[in-house]
């Protein structure tokens, strides 16, 4: 991925190092005040002590996975990334990032899956910077901040401004990726992926179409994953009652395929262990009987008839 951010290639010194400088110009200053002229002595201590509060300014401590966007009069002058106690020209602009990773919950919204079925989809993602120069320079951050138009904007509230951009651009990703799948199989087509059983290759897909989106803003979508998925409340009744009547469809067709081979070896055990004589009626009658009983869904109440053998 192309990229014009770039490491800060000016001066940096030890923040420890220029303690020690600042108290030596302190103490000289104080001493040149005794020694020359008191009216130069003392221009030069109050210039002297403009330069060292100018020089304050400087003074910036850099944490592990947090950057620091140097800006010199409007131009762009590096990212310091380095950890520690340091001392920078004053006059550079430092807007501080973090490229920690951080996660956005997407609250579940209504779509239109690929049948057209209104449907509750939510996703859980995570993010991170891996490009300060886009992030900072590529996109408007100062109308999504919680400050439209400060001056100054923080670091909380610029990185608020990039999870909101985050936020839109999932929701817009979501809605694309949720259209492209049915929510579940139909009567026709159990091969096709689905959102409902899909599972890894839909997150993949929606974690492609998340970097596409947020590449221009230097961001990476580490892992997004469905985490919410349901019809919408104004079609769910029927299409519970739909997979309902599928389930006992189902559910008919093995008892019905279990009941048939139990009939088929009771009467192949009949017929070979020679217990009776059946003819073609009694056995239609024998097999209409056993289906009865093995196929209901309550138990049979058997009949007995003691007159068939007598005649």
């Amino acid at each position: 991925m192309k990229t014009n951010e770039f490491d800060f290639k000016g001066t940096k010194i030890s923040g420890f190092l220029m303690l020690f400088i600042y108290c030596l110009a302190l103490v000289g200053a104080y001493f040149l005040f005794g020694v020359l002229h008191p009216g130069l002595a003392g221009f030069i201590f109050v210039c002297t002590v403009i330069l060292l509060l100018v020089c304050l300014f400087g003074f910036m401590t850099n944490e592990p996975n947090n950057a620091r966007v140097r800006v010199f009069f409007g131009k762009y002058k590096g990212t310091l990334k380095s950890n520690g106690f340091f001392w920078v020209n004053p006059f550079y602009n430092k807007k501080k990032i973090t490229q920690r990773a951080r996660n956005l919950d997407v609250a579940p919204i209504k779509v239109n899956d690929k049948s057209g079925n209104p449907i509750m989809i939510g996703m859980v993602l995570v993010w991170r910077i891996i490009d300060t120069y886009k992030s900072v320079f590529e996109i408007d951050t100062s109308t999504l901040s919680a400050a439209p138009g400060a001056i100054k904007v923080t670091m909380g509230e610029l990185m608020k401004a990039f999870s909101n951009f985050v936020s839109v651009q999932s929701d817009a990703a979501l809605r694309e990726v949720a259209g492209q799948y049915a929510y579940d199989h139909n009567e026709m087509q159990y091969e096709e992926t689905t959102l409902r059983s899909g599972g890894e290759l839909v997150n993949a897909h929606l974690e492609r179409e998340l970097n596409e989106r947020l590449s221009m803003a230097g961001i990476e979508v580490l892992e997004a994953r469905i985490n919410y998925l349901a019809y919408a409340p104004e079609i769910a009744a029927v299409m519970l009652r739909r997979q309902q009547a599928a389930a006992i469809i189902s559910a008919r067709e093995k008892i019905v395929e279990g009941a048939v081979s139990m009939v088929q070896m009771a009467l192949t055990k009949l017929s070979q262990e020679q217990i009776v004589e059946l003819d073609e009626d009694k056995k239609a009658a024998m097999v209409s009987n056993l289906l009865v009983v093995l196929c209901a869904d309550e138990a049979a109440q058997p009949v007995i008839n003691t007159g068939t053998l007598h005649q």
